[in-house]
């Protein structure tokens, strides 16, 4: 493996396979940990939160020292990814792959037999231009990397959203997104498919199929639904979806075009408030927890249908209970446009788009909510709630039942969103491997 260096890392993805000292425990429902956000709970709190809710298996997107640490001795099983910026060096130096390995994921983990597969993503087929897929070096790279899979029993990732479905195509049959059921089922051959998370798994097992290796297994990384941000993401669709996508992956049905249980990853573990809302307002509201770790739904992730809820994060600690608001008494509204844009290009206000759960405000309800997200994102300093004398601070809650005007976690350091733009740029693939802590 040290003489096969790899050159293509100029491709929009590109994953190189390492190996790790764990076994899988299996099938079942994991979860993404993603940690753009201003303010973060302690990892310790997040941990404690995964295994009071049941999770043996996570996804983490980067090696973050104390999230390492705080896994350390859980036995949960953990994917750890390696953002695609970091491929070039490692695809030109073997070694460095090897050291970073060595740094971030043997240290940790416990001593199992060395002869364990990780895991590889790569997009599907439906996710790239028709045009890409006839181009014989795709194929020929595609192909090999099947190849290097299939040899060690290692695992292709493969992400699916059919909330994407939903929200790029307005004529997108609603119904066919989620798993109870659909009036007008499709069928291809002797399959028939009543919902999109099927039809897009099972493109990729005919993929492979073709490539002449049908018995790879497949990994769903990433899978969920947002609940603010758009018309259709709303916490009744994403119960509606997460809770039909357990139940279907652990009842052992699987696809028409491959039977049994499917592994798959929820995403998200918790909302982040600081990724890019480049592909939509939707991106920062994926968890199924709160930015504080309170549940935003009830969700069995057992799959048992014993009606479980979801155990929030304990001993969260949150800022003095104050907020920004509006000034009623600014008579002089000339600047108010451009302080809320101010506000919001600096914050998180995608709360307030078209459908979202915020968009019934007024205007001053809406400059109010600018204000806040700012202030509280800047640690509630009182000169944050200035915008020219057009806001003031309030003990009175803002909030309605509809529209959260939050209180920020005490916990964690602010970080100006623009400076996390570049990072959210990079997240587009990931070289991933598994361990076990």
């Amino acid at each position: 493996m040290g003489e096969a260096r790899l050159s293509c890392y100029h491709l929009l993805v590109l994953f190189l396979v390492m190996w790790m000292s764990m076994r899988s425990s299996g099938f079942g429902v994991g979860v993404n940990w993603g940690t753009m956000a201003t303010h973060q709970l302690p990892p310790e709190k997040v941990v404690r939160m995964l295994k009071d809710n049941g999770f043996r298996k996570l996804k983490l997107f980067e090696a973050d020292e104390r999230i390492l640490e705080a896994l350390t001795g859980t036995h949960i099983e953990v994917m750890l990814a390696i953002p695609n910026y970091m491929l070039p060096e490692m695809s030109e130096d073997p070694s460095v792959a090897t050291s970073w390995v060595q740094a971030n994921g043997l240290s940790r983990s416990r001593p199992q037999s060395p002869s364990m597969p990780t895991s590889t993503t790569l997009l599907t087929p439906t996710q790239f231009h028709p045009l890409a897929t006839s181009e014989q070096k795709f194929r020929d790279l595609t192909i090999e990397i099947i190849q290097y899979l299939h040899s060690n029993d290692a695992p292709f990732t493969v992400n699916i959203y059919p909330f994407l479905s939903l929200y790029g195509n307005a004529y997108f049959p609603m119904d066919y997104a989620f798993f109870d059921g659909s009036n007008k089922p499709i069928k291809d051959g002797n399959n028939v498919y009543t919902n999109v998370f099927d039809a897009n798994f099972d493109t990729l097992v005919w993929a492979l199929d073709r490539a002449g290796y049908p018995d790879v297994k497949i990994i769903v990384g990433e899978v969920g639904w947002p609940t603010d941000g758009d018309k259709n993401a709303n916490v009744k669709n994403a119960k509606r979806f997460n809770q039909g996508l357990i139940h279907h992956v652990l009842s052992g049905k699987g696809t028409p075009a491959r039977k049994g249980k499917i592994e798959a990853y929820l995403f998200s573990l918790i909302d982040e408030n600081a990724k890019s809302i480049a592909p939509g307002c939707f991106e920062r509201h994926w968890g199924i927890f709160e930015y504080d770790g309170k549940p935003k739904y009830e969700l069995d992730v057992s799959g048992s249908r014993e009606n479980k809820g979801l155990v929030a994060a304990e001993g969260v600690k949150y800022m003095v209970r104050r907020w920004c608001v509006l000034n009623p008494n600014t008579d002089d509204l000339e600047d108010l446009p451009d302080s809320i844009n101010y506000a919001c290009s600096m914050s998180d206000c995608t709360a307030l788009g078209y459908g979202s759960s915020c968009n019934h405000l007024s205007v001053a309800g809406n400059a109010s909510y600018a204000f806040n997200m700012y202030y509280q994102v800047n640690n509630q300093q009182s000169w944050d709630c200035d915008f020219s004398g057009l806001g003031i601070e309030t003990e009175e809650d803002p909030s309605d039942d509809e529209c959260l005007f939050p209180v920020m976690i005490a916990h964690g350091s602010s970080l100006a969103l623009h400076r996390l733009d570049f990072l959210a740029s990079i997240v587009g693939g990931w070289m991933v491997f598994l361990l076990m802590v």
